[in-house]
């Protein structure tokens, strides 16, 4: 059964190829893939970030405050309306990573955003999660603001599962048919070439993983998805005046 609960801390570092294959190479001497990557080289994520007509979870989650949070659809590939997908409430609290999730049906997701009325129970369903994400839904009126993919590769420690590393390319966005099941299309969110890497961990690091960093020079850096498309949307010359002035 997938792991619909977790916390963790989680660091962020932006590299270009070269150094992505560098330190790839170096990672597999303690790591493996995901079962997802043994078979291709990248799978495919994508989302639903849900926000208020005037955006205002990402605008606070800017504003870097001790708590955040974000509520998203997350398929894996581009799924069917009748697909299993993942409705997740993502929490941040002085750096931990609280992410929990529930599997729904994407329509099932789809309507219980949009009215915030709890779905009849399945077996695939976690119902305190569902609990949870109906009270985040009373507290805020959501609409899908934008859709995010990304190919990514991850990786497990060999001897932990509470260490896992991941790296996401071609990153890319769009703010019309804002549906997954409309297709994985999207303008690039960053340059072609660039990688951003994710370490995660549910305790420290590994003395290993520390040491390879200081040795490569790899240094955290604050990277959010949604937070990096929300930036550029604001900086699109073809918004309204109206949009801007939000």
């Amino acid at each position: 059964m997938a792991i619909e609960v977790f916390n963790r801390y989680e660091n962020k570092y932006l590299m270009n190829s070269p150094m992505f294959h560098i330190i790839y190479s170096r990672l597999l001497e303690y790591m493996e893939l995901d079962e997802f990557n043994k078979h291709d080289r990248f799978y495919s994520i994508s989302n639903i970030y849900y926000d208020t007509e005037h955006d205002t979870l990402i605008r606070n989650s800017l504003a870097k405050p001790k708590y955040k949070e974000k509520l998203r659809i997350r398929a894996y590939g581009v799924p069917e309306p009748d697909a299993k997908v993942y409705l997740e409430l993502k929490k941040k609290v002085f750096g931990l990573v609280n992410k929990r999730r529930t599997a729904m049906k994407l329509n099932e997701a789809y309507e219980f955003v949009r009215t915030g009325e709890i779905p009849a129970f399945k077996d695939y369903m976690n119902k305190q999660v569902i609990q949870e994400i109906h009270y985040f839904l009373q507290r805020y009126v959501l609409q899908p603001k934008t859709y995010l993919a990304y190919d990514r590769i991850a990786l497990f420690s060999k001897t932990s599962r509470d260490l896992r590393i991941t790296f996401d390319t071609n990153i890319r966005s769009r703010r019309h048919d804002v549906r997954l099941e409309k297709g994985d299309h999207g303008e690039p969110l960053m340059e072609s070439g660039r990688w951003l890497m994710e370490v995660k961990a549910e305790k420290t690091i590994p003395v290993w993983l520390s040491s390879l960093l200081s040795e490569l020079r790899m240094y955290r850096t604050s990277f959010s998805k949604y937070g990096n498309e929300y930036r550029k949307h604001l900086s699109n010359p073809t918004m309204t005046k109206e949009s801007i002035l939000l």
